[in-house]
């Protein structure tokens, strides 16, 4: 058993504990390029929030990791084969039910560990905040906790050479050979203010992309994904310590 994953702690040990942090792993089912499984970004999630989570309790961190949520945001994927969409409001009801649970048992800090880009919690986290006074909530997403460019050749953010490459680490029997895989080639917007990133529209998708990936997957390997997945661990272990530390009267100097 560890003791900072709920899914494998029993009630004999909960009779007694007490967490300091819950942590919420958030991922999607959507498709990734052609050689990537469609539950990459809960794969990931699953990981990465399993792996800090032990490194933050090593570290003294009261920390528990709560089951990943395996659905996520794919408004703009709706004609995507079993791209599996859940509303933004869908994921407000789930927050909230699970902040109320939280709240009446006294854990006061909440993280939501987001592996799907196309999740975005912080205004629901804002309304959230009013409702629940006395709980210090977090979000954070993992893949922008590092300069990617530090690790991997290729830009990107879908199915890319970074997620390739974790993927090839973690499950390998999952991955086809990258032979396989289409170049992850990204159409622009026309429109020059989407383009500079000071405007915002929802891409849509099958228009963007031809195979589903944004970012050449075809420099990927198992060895820089592991070497990825130690350093984004540690950050996000680091995360979670810092957290379970703070006080709510001192949280700013």
């Amino acid at each position: 058993m560890k003791p900072y994953l709920l899914k494998e702690t029993n009630w004999k040990y909960l009779k007694k504990h007490r967490y300091e942090l819950a942590v919420l792993p958030w991922g999607a089912t959507e498709a990734h390029n052609y050689h990537m499984p469609y539950g990459t970004d809960v794969y990931e999630a699953d990981a990465i929030g399993a792996e800090a989570g032990r490194k933050a309790w090593d570290k003294g961190a009261n920390v528990v990791i709560l089951p990943t949520i395996p659905f996520g945001v794919n408004t703009g994927q709706a004609d995507i084969y079993l791209d599996i969409n859940m509303n933004p409001s869908t994921q407000m009801a789930i927050i909230r039910d699970i902040l109320e649970v939280m709240d009446r048992q006294g854990v006061r800090k909440f993280l939501i560990l987001n592996s799907h880009g196309g999740n975005d919690f912080k205004t629901a986290l804002r309304e959230l905040g009013l409702k629940f006074p006395n709980m210090l909530l977090f979000t954070c997403n993992w893949f922008q906790a590092l300069d990617k460019s530090q690790f991997f050749e290729e830009a990107g953010d879908h199915a890319d050479e970074m997620e390739t490459a974790l993927i090839q680490y973690l499950h390998p029997e999952l991955v086809l050979p990258l032979e396989e895989a289409g170049d992850g080639h990204e159409k622009k917007s026309t429109i020059k203010g989407i383009r500079e990133k000071w405007a915002w529209a929802e891409r849509k998708w099958s228009q963007v992309t031809e195979d589903t990936g944004i970012g050449n997957p075809k420099k990927a390997s198992p060895e820089k994904g592991q070497h990825y997945f130690d350093a984004v661990t540690d950050k996000v272990a680091e995360l979670m310590v810092d957290i379970c530390a703070a006080k709510p009267d001192e949280l700013y100097r």
